[in-house]
């Protein structure tokens, strides 16, 4: 057969060819763009560990500066609370002063006030004295017709009164 018979002849020439062929794809794909692969491969591998360690940096760092002001804030809210404490124990001892003073005040506007209710009443006693003498002149006078002096009056109104 002759397409046999041309097949051995072609057949050197195919192996030729396709190590001619397999050494281009060799030496320009092996050779020339995969190392630049690799390189940008490398490349980008370094600069993602690279930024995974900013990260982690930065992760501390923002932990580190929280637990600083979970500590600062909570130093603050001590300093707060015994302000307040202060400003509460200062405010009780100056309403207590206030009270004391106002009592103080209160006291001396009721001795007062008791004074003057027992000289009012003592004055009105010593009217009401007055005026029941005279009342009991006058019914004296009127029923029985006779006169009685204003002292005898004064005296028969004090017995009556201490008396009861």
């Amino acid at each position: 057969m002759p397409q046999l018979n041309q097949l051995m002849l072609a057949y050197a020439s195919q192996w030729f060819w396709l190590l001619l062929v397999l050494a281009i794809v060799y030496f320009v794909i092996g050779r020339g763009m995969v190392p630049k692969i690799e390189a940008t491969v490398e490349s980008r591998n370094s600069q993602i560990a690279g930024d995974l360690a900013a990260a982690h940096r930065a992760r501390a760092s923002a932990e580190e500066a929280e637990t600083a002001l979970q500590t600062k804030q909570s130093e603050m809210r001590g300093d707060a609370q015994s302000i307040t404490a202060a400003a509460k124990a200062k405010s009780v001892a100056d309403a207590e002063k206030r009270v004391l003073k106002a009592d103080g005040e209160i006291a001396l506007r009721l001795v007062a006030a008791e004074e003057s209710l027992a000289k009012s009443r003592n004055s009105a006693l010593a009217s009401i004295e007055q005026v029941a003498a005279e009342v009991a002149q006058d019914i004296v006078g009127k029923v029985t017709g006779m006169s009685v002096a204003a002292k005898d009056a004064a005296g028969a109104v004090k017995a009556v009164l201490a008396n009861g």
